[in-house]
């Protein structure tokens, strides 16, 4: 018997991705889907690549919740609390590719959202969940706060310096690139052709959105509050994040301890490569997949950890790890639907 999943939003970058994804899935059938803004359209109609692969129709999201066993909501922050509420009673998983349980902190979410939490016991039931390091948290939740594309990849490169204690929480900096689909479908000056192409910039730098979110995530592998400086930058690519971490060594690590706490720690992971020495990190090298690709380097003049991690921002930061997260709450391998070969050209 296969799961029914529906999508809504499922017009959006995020959404359309999970459709992608969701298509050859083994155990998945595609229950119904919807768009506030294409609706009674083919999806196919807005996406002509999915032309005799996926030509539904989108719907109103009651149908859609009616229809699933899981919900999928690929929509801007403040849409999704109600949704959550509704998928709750009925007791449907609903996994959230917005913000709006990410984090933790009323306060926060407030301060960087200008929101608030419409349910706060609704907000206690969901688990927020990179897979590879709260896999654990999710066994009995329905409710899944799906993190993001620099939320994914910046953690992951740090964790397993921050568990093992090789390196200081103070000072750490992520320097991250991001491709302009992670800015989503709607048009901007910003990612508007003449305005984004051969160009390259910073934005948002010490103010972005997903800031109190990597510092909630590695404030919870520290076990002490860390405060980081995050600077984002607009590559002019599709798809891809590569994030550059820096963090002072403690005192007398070795780059051999560094190595081996990598790879020990991602020695079961199959979605996490950890590169040999002398390798990078290349957004090139995960595209369309959901791998996240961590190359190490150690600057001894400033007695510097470096680390550069690699994922897809629409697959391992946002479509695929929905459904890596949606393979824990149903029981699947997690890698179920997701063995993609990233091109080699």
């Amino acid at each position: 018997m296969k799961i029914k999943a529906g999508i809504i939003g499922a017009t959006g970058y995020a959404g359309a991705e999970l459709v992608r994804l969701l298509t050859t899935h083994p155990n998945v059938e595609i229950s119904a889907i919807s768009s506030v803004s294409f609706e009674g359209k083919k999806l196919s109609e807005v996406y002509p690549s999915y032309r005799c692969l996926c030509d539904m129709e989108c719907k109103n999201a009651d149908e859609v919740v009616e229809k699933s066993d899981v919900i999928f909501a690929a929509l801007p922050h403040g849409l999704s609390q109600e949704l959550a509420a509704t998928c709750d009673k009925a007791g449907k998983a609903f996994i959230d590719l917005g913000a709006d349980f990410r984090l933790e902190s009323e306060d926060e979410y407030k301060e960087w959202y200008n929101g608030e939490f419409l349910d706060k016991e609704l907000h206690k039931k969901a688990v927020y969940c990179i897979p590879e390091l709260f896999r654990d948290n999710v066994k009995d939740s329905k409710i899944i706060a799906n993190p993001g594309c620099y939320t994914t990849g910046a953690p992951l490169a740090l964790a397993p310096a921050i568990l093992n204690k090789l390196v200081s929480t103070a000072g750490i900096i992520i320097d991250s690139k991001s491709g302009v689909t992670g800015a989503g479908r709607g048009l901007s000056q910003a990612n508007h052709y003449p305005e984004l192409n051969e160009g390259f910039h910073a934005y948002k730098a010490g103010a972005h959105r997903h800031t109190p979110e990597i510092e909630q995530t590695l404030s919870k592998l520290s076990g002490e509050k860390v405060t980081i400086t995050f600077v984002p930058h607009l590559l002019p690519v599709n798809r891809g994040i590569l994030s550059t971490c820096y963090a002072r060594l403690n005192e007398g690590v070795t780059k051999e301890q560094i190595r081996k706490a990598y790879e020990d720690f991602y020695k079961d992971e199959y979605f996490v490569r950890v590169l040999p020495d002398g390798a990078y990190a290349d957004i090139h090298n995960i595209k369309y997949s959901n791998f996240c690709d961590i190359s190490i380097h150690i600057d001894s003049r400033t007695n510097t950890l470096i680390v550069t991690s690699a994922i897809d921002n629409m697959v391992k930061g946002a479509a695929g790890q929905a459904i890596q997260n949606m393979n824990i709450i149903f029981g699947l391998d997690e890698k179920t639907g997701l063995v993609i070969v990233p091109p080699a050209f």
